[in-house]
C-alpha cells in the first residue's frame, strides 16, 4: 500500500503558490507531482513549486496516471466542468470554495465521483485548525449556556476598478461567494443543523451587479447567525458565539496566519458580565491539516469528514441568499 499521495496542480493561482503548494510539500502523506498551466509558464511555475512534471493544458496533466489528486483552484464558474472532467480520468478532487455556483450542479459533480469511485472534498480549510474544536468542547460543556446568536465576519480590501475575478459576474465573482460563504458554513458547522430561513441585503457594483458587501440574518431552530462579508472593508476574520452566561470570540477565525502577533488562532472566552475567563492559543497550519486528511481519506478510501452532503447543504444556503438579494 502507497503511504503517500501523488498531488497535480490545475491552474498556477495565488492560493496554490502561497498556501496549497507548501502543505503538499508540507504534509507527509503527500507529494506534489505535477502542475498544469495554460498560461505558457507551466514548466516555470513548476520549476518555482518543486514539482517533477509540467503540463501546458489541464486536460494533459488529467491524462496522467502518476496523478492520484487534483487540487482546482479555478474561478468559481469552471469548478464544475472541470472537476467532472478530472472525476472521468478517475482523479480524487479537492475543489476550491465555493464547490460550484448552483446546489444542482453539486449533485452532477457528485453523481460524476460516485460514478467513477472517486473521494472529493470542497476545500473549506479553516475548519481543520484546532481552534474550532476548542470552540465546539467548550460549547457542548455548556460553558456560554445555551447558545442564542452567532456573529460571523470575512472582509479584505480590494481595488473595485480591478479586473480581479473576485469582481467578475461570469466567473462568481461576489463577496458572498468568496468569503461570505465561509460566514455560513461556521455558522453551519457549529450548530451542526441547517437554518430554516435567510434574509440578505447587499452593496453591489453598479456596472456588473456583484456584490461587494453583504449582511445576512440566518435564521436556525433556537438560535441567530448574524453575518456580513465585504471586499470594501478592513480586514476581518472572526466570529463569536454568544449565550445565556457567556460568549466564545475566535478573533482570526478563518485565517489565523494572519493574526499579525503570532500567527496562531486564539480562543477567548468571557463570562455573562464580559470579563475574560479564559484563553487558548494554538498553533497549526490548517492547509497542511486538510491535505493531511484527504490525503488520508484516499489512502484509506474513506468520506471525508466534510462530505459531500454538507457541501450541498452550504450550497442550498448560498442560493437563498442570493434568492433574497434579488
Amino acid at each position: 500500500m502507497a503511504d503517500k499521495v501523488s498531488w497535480g496542480v490545475l491552474s498556477s493561482a495565488n492560493i496554490a503558490k502561497k498556501s496549497m503548494v507548501p502543505a503538499i510539500h508540507e504534509a507527509e502523506n503527500a507529494e506534489l507531482v505535477g502542475v498544469a498551466s495554460e498560461s505558457g509558464k507551466a514548466k516555470e511555475t513548476a520549476e518555482q513549486w518543486g514539482a517533477r512534471k509540467y503540463f501546458d493544458s489541464y486536460e494533459a496533466l488529467l491524462q496522467d496516471d502518476s496523478i492520484d489528486v487534483v487540487y482546482l483552484p479555478l474561478p468559481n464558474a469552471l469548478h464544475k466542468d472541470w472537476f467532472i472532467k478530472a472525476a472521468q480520468h478517475k482523479k480524487h478532487v479537492l475543489v476550491e470554495k465555493p464547490a460550484a455556483l448552483k446546489s444542482e450542479d453539486i449533485i452532477k459533480m457528485n453523481e460524476a465521483a460516485e460514478e467513477n469511485h472517486v473521494i472529493w472534498m470542497e476545500a473549506f480549510m479553516y475548519q481543520f485548525h484546532p481552534q474550532h474544536q476548542c470552540v465546539k468542547s467548550w460549547l457542548s460543556d455548556g460553558r456560554i449556556g445555551d447558545i442564542k446568536r452567532i456573529r460571523a465576519s470575512f472582509s479584505f480590501p480590494l481595488d473595485l476598478s480591478s479586473t480581479n475575478i473576485r469582481l467578475n459576474n461570469e466567473l462568481g465573482g461576489g463577496s458572498l461567494y468568496d468569503v461570505g460563504c465561509y460566514c455560513v458554513h461556521v455558522s453551519r458547522f457549529l450548530l451542526e443543523e441547517e437554518p430554516i430561513k435567510v434574509f440578505a441585503t447587499a452593496r453591489k457594483l453598479a456596472h456588473s451587479n456583484v456584490d461587494i458587501a453583504t449582511s445576512a440574518i440566518l435564521t436556525f431552530e433556537k438560535v441567530d447567525a448574524v453575518i456580513d462579508c465585504s471586499f470594501n472593508e478592513a480586514k476581518v476574520n472572526r466570529y463569536e458565539v454568544i449565550g445565556t452566561n457567556g460568549s466564545i470570540e475566535v478573533p482570526y477565525a478563518f485565517r489565523p496566519d494572519h493574526n499579525p502577533d503570532d500567527g496562531k488562532g486564539t480562543v477567548i472566552l468571557k463570562n455573562v458580565n464580559g470579563n475574560i475567563v479564559d484563553y487558548q492559543s494554538f498553533e497549526a497550519n490548517q492547509f497542511t491539516e486538510q491535505v493531511k486528511h484527504f490525503s488520508q481519506c484516499i489512502l484509506s478510501h474513506k468520506t471525508p469528514h466534510y462530505s459531500p452532503e454538507s457541501t450541498f447543504n452550504n450550497m442550498k444556503v448560498l442560493e437563498a441568499l442570493y434568492k433574497s438579494l434579488g
